[in-house]
């Protein structure tokens, strides 16, 4: 089960990444649209959503490595137990903010195929298609914080260090 949610945390990553490449290339075919007429319209639009798709389609892999803000300053002035307590409440706080989080994107994207809605822009894109990528980026953080969770209640977390040091500026 571990190599199963690894390989989703990692794929929707590699999705991520791809949608970081794709991203840059609608920017710049962007660019070259101002020198030379492209025939191809909402460049500006398509790379908004590939941004927004790499948002969100990394947020569980960056959870997982240990990579987002944490602020320690309570985490730190604690015991050990007192520690994973509180690590325990804010990760079962997270997992629900994150499961009404992925319940209102879901809903969104259904809603947008029901009313088959498309975008304000002269792409005319049916907005169902990035709003998916949003809910998949968010069902997956759901599942990574409810890994975590259920290995904090068990016993079997380890607090996952980001492998860059600490820097004070």
């Amino acid at each position: 089960m571990r190599r199963v949610l690894d390989g989703i945390y990692t794929g929707a990553a590699l999705l991520a990444a791809l949608c970081m490449v794709a991203t840059l290339v609608l920017v710049l075919a962007n660019i070259l649209d101002r020198y030379i007429t492209l025939p191809f319209r909402g460049l500006d639009m398509y790379a908004g959503y590939a941004m927004a798709g790499a948002g969100f389609l990394s947020l569980a892999h960056t959870f997982k490595r240990g990579e987002h803000i944490r602020v320690t300053l309570v985490l730190n002035a604690l015991k050990p137990r007192g520690r994973r307590h509180l690590d325990t409440f804010a990760l079962l706080l997270g997992a629900l903010v994150s499961a009404l989080f992925t319940y209102y994107s879901v809903r969104l994207v259904s809603n947008s195929l029901a009313f088959h809605d498309i975008s304000t822009g002269n792409d005319a894109t049916p907005l169902w298609i990035p709003q998916l990528v949003m809910a998949v980026g968010a069902v997956v953080l759901s599942i990574a914080l409810l890994d975590e969770l259920i290995l904090a209640l068990t016993g079997r977390r380890t607090e996952a260090a980001s492998e860059e040091p600490l820097r004070s500026e």
